[in-house]
């Protein structure tokens, strides 16, 4: 069975972060892992407060997956400080693990801050360049490119802009666009759009985590970089279709709407 290692924050309420990313890799049939990066006390309407795990324990999770199990893939997500950061850094340079899809977690879906806006400068020089698939959204690439996006055009120069900063591909996400959900990926020398129709539903919380630990299951099941997000754009389509009215904000989507509908097959 392949592997992928989540690198991420932990959300109680169980609709994004280090759940939503182990659901992704079950729904998947990869075999998911983890290292905790920060536990978060949040919910569907808010995030009430959030507390570092120390880098030494940081630096020591990965130890524990990496001297026991071979690692197919990893995603990482939230990275709230750049002590943080600084123990991902060294532990990928340690490790050199491949298949790194790293989606770049400023906010939460409510807008709550979950990274430090002064750590910023610390992402970009010692995390985006292990990305094999960075996964930033429009606000993301507006503070990491340093430019206001507001149509296809510039969601390209956006792409090439992050592009620039030494990670192999960048898929910005259109999902804060209205119409069609357009993600633009970047390669270095061309670009190549996945489109889906919006769906009509507040209850995306966690898409971004779900959407990059696709990717990642996807690379780590061997397909090429799109294809990987071909599929893994297809299976998002599906989670958020059938999302889930749980709570009072926006609910979360439907990791295993699939198994949930059709069961375990013989």
């Amino acid at each position: 069975m392949k592997t992928v290692l989540s690198v991420a924050g932990s959300d109680c309420s169980g609709g994004a972060g280090i759940q939503a990313d182990l659901k992704t890799f079950s729904a998947h049939g990869v075999f998911g892992m983890n290292v905790i990066i920060s536990v978060v006390a949040e919910n569907t309407s808010r995030v009430i407060d959030f507390q570092d795990i120390s880098g030494d324990i940081i630096g020591k999770q990965f130890d524990a997956v990496f001297e026991d199990i071979h690692v197919d893939a990893v995603k990482i997500g939230m990275l709230s400080s750049a002590g943080c950061m600084e123990a991902v850094h060294n532990k990928l340079i340690e490790y050199r693990p491949s298949n790194i899809v790293i989606d770049p977690v400023m906010c939460a879906k409510n807008g709550s801050p979950l990274m430090d806006p002064s750590a910023v400068g610390c992402l970009i020089e010692l995390i985006v360049p292990f990305a094999d698939v960075l996964t930033p959204n429009i606000p993301e690439a507006e503070k990491l490119a340093d430019m206001s996006i507001t149509s296809l055009k510039d969601m390209e120069q956006a792409a090439a802009c992050i592009f620039r900063m030494g990670c192999r591909n960048v898929l910005l996400k259109g999902g804060h666009f209205k119409g069609n959900a357009v993600d633009i990926l970047f390669d270095g020398n061309s670009y190549h759009h996945f489109v889906a129709p919006r769906i009509d539903t507040k209850n995306t919380h966690g898409t971004g985590c779900t959407y990059s630990s696709a990717i990642a299951s996807n690379l780590a099941l061997g397909f090429e970089t799109v294809p990987a997000i071909s599929r893994a754009k297809v299976y998002m389509n599906m989670v958020i279709e059938h999302s889930l009215d749980i709570g009072h904000g926006n609910g979360p989507t439907n990791h295993f709407y699939d198994l949930y509908k059709n069961g375990l097959k013989d």
